[in-house]
């Protein structure tokens, strides 16, 4: 026997083993390795479906994401708007409100000036007044120290009240 030219015993036999390993093969074994092959590509399709899905969903994340940031924007814009609205109403209103309270103040300070300007005149005249009577007196003092004038004074004003 030869290695290179095989007996046709061997050769039957090699080919019943054959047959009977393809068929037991063919039986069980590759409905189960198309089974797992199937599954495998049923999972990897599966898996790439999901990443599409993923990836769509995040496609309208990006959209929702982009959207809810401009909308946060315009809404900033809305509130610093507003907030420059008030604080330019409060700074008027204070303004009102001092410019009020500063005519107050004001016509407060006319009166209390017009008010001092007349006791103070009140005062001048008084003062004034009692000068002139100290003065007055002073002077018929020095007229009547004499006795004809002094009787003169008398008859005058005798006669006045008459």
């Amino acid at each position: 026997m030869s290695l290179i030219t095989p007996d046709f015993g061997l050769l039957v036999w090699m080919t019943l083993i054959f047959g009977i390993v393809f068929f037991v093969l063919a039986k069980w074994g590759f409905p189960m390795i198309t089974d797992s092959v199937q599954k495998r590509a049923d999972r990897i399709n599966e898996s790439i479906k999901k990443a599409r899905e993923a990836e769509e969903r995040l496609r309208n994340l990006s959209s929702e994401q982009d959207a809810l940031v401009e909308k946060a924007r315009k809404e900033q814009a809305r509130i610093l708007k507003e907030a420059a609205a008030s604080r330019d109403a409060l700074i008027e209103q204070a303004k009102a409100q001092a410019s009020d309270e500063a005519a107050k103040i004001l016509d407060q300070a006319r009166v209390q000036i017009a008010a001092e300007k007349e006791s103070a005149l009140r005062d001048v005249r008084k003062e004034v007044a009692l000068l002139s009577v100290a003065v007055a007196e002073k002077v018929m003092r020095k007229d009547l120290e004499k006795d004809q004038a002094r009787d003169e004074l008398l008859s005058r004003l005798v006669d006045e009240l008459k």
